[in-house]
């Protein structure tokens, strides 16, 4: 088996024959869904957990302050630690709960954004399902959150957590227009909605650059949009602790505690990766055309590192975001959408449709 990390294709084949040659087809499938699903499980925690860490030291960096540096060399150990104390905190149940509903809640929160993992091609041949329909599939996915969050708001009986939960619903109604019609854009331009396929058609250039003005402002609207729909200041009106206590989540405790703010981490490492993917090439390395000498360099960065790399700016722009802007009112946050974003995101639609049409852009 000859390993490449430039291309895991011939790895994921070969770990697919080794399967099907020692045991029964059903059998093989059963064991790689296993596999992938201990990958995803273990990628969870250490992706989640060390972007609460990564937070907490951009919140320092913006304030002038140190962060975390007590635990372990330079604080890293300091999210293991608050995890195990979350582990053996008590589960308070209320009284007056929906008992079933409000313990269902938090695992339809984190099942959704393992859906949504699935998807996404970390480097060449390294996905765990490529569909022709990525980009819809990712977007039907990302939704369902939402509901597990609008869950745990009315069965917890609780005010603060109901009104946060509706706000949560409406901010995710609303902006999930401009994510989509930000994410078609680039649809129009590649003329597929396979994220391999999107990620291939970036191969001379990243739709970013390749796609002008038009792109640029899709990628604008997704980063705000997206920012909105995963509750991340400074739209989180869901969660406003000045005023609702800690919003849709005010009454869990211990490890369901645990799982929606694990989540929320999650999500924004789903968006920016979607980002990473749709707009700067995925795994595609930087090239400018006429350097080849530059090129050649940069192809020798593995596909993975410059997905991480492109998904860690990403994410490191969306906390920027969060501690520099003060939070939004929700009549502010609901005329953003509907006032200036979506009418924004029809008026770019028609104008890149109109560039495809004319062939005025680099295929």
């Amino acid at each position: 088996m000859d390993f490449n990390i430039y291309d895991f294709t011939s790895f994921t084949t070969w770990v697919h024959n080794a399967l099907t040659s020692s045991m029964s087809p059903g059998w093989a499938m059963f064991v790689e869904l296993a596999i992938v699903g201990v990958v995803f499980i273990a990628f969870y925690a250490v992706i989640g957990l060390y972007l609460v860490y990564a937070e907490r030291k951009v919140c320092a960096l913006i304030q002038n302050r140190k962060g975390p540096n007590r635990v372990g060399p330079f604080g890293l150990l300091q999210t293991i630690a608050d995890l195990f104390k979350l582990l053996m905190k008590e589960l308070i149940y209320i009284k007056n709960a929906d008992k079933f509903l409000f313990n269902l809640a938090p695992f339809i929160v984190i099942i959704a954004s393992f859906m949504a993992i699935a998807a996404l091609p970390f480097a060449k041949g390294l996905h765990a399902i490529d569909l022709n329909i990525g980009i819809f599939y990712l977007f039907a996915v990302s939704s369902l959150g939402v509901i597990g969050i609008l869950l745990a708001g009315w069965s917890s009986n609780s005010k603060y957590s109901l009104i946060g939960a509706i706000r949560s619903g409406a901010q995710v109604v609303s902006y999930e227009l401009s994510v989509g019609l930000a994410l078609l854009s680039i649809v129009i331009f590649s003329g597929s909605m396979q994220l391999s396929t999107i990620v291939e058609s970036q191969a001379n250039g990243w739709w970013i650059i390749k796609g002008h003005i038009p792109a640029i402002i899709s990628f604008l609207i997704f980063l705000v949009a997206s920012t909105a729909e995963t509750n991340r200041g400074p739209f989180d009106l869901a969660e406003a602790e000045s005023e609702l206590t800690a919003g849709f989540h005010t009454e869990y405790s211990g490890i369901k505690f645990a799982f929606f703010f694990l989540a929320e981490y999650m999500n924004m490492f789903i968006v920016a990766a979607i980002a990473a993917t749709v707009f700067l090439g995925g795994w595609m390395p930087f090239h400018i055309p006429g350097l080849d000498g530059m090129n050649h360099v940069m192809d020798y960065i593995p596909p993975f590192v410059w997905f991480m790399g492109k998904t860690a700016f990403i994410i490191f722009i969306m906390m920027w975001f969060k501690w520099t802007f003060p939070r939004l009112r929700i009549d502010q946050l609901l005329k953003l959408e509907w006032k200036y974003l979506l009418p924004l995101n029809l008026m770019n639609i028609v104008l890149i449709a109109f560039i495809v049409l004319m062939g005025w852009y680099i295929k």
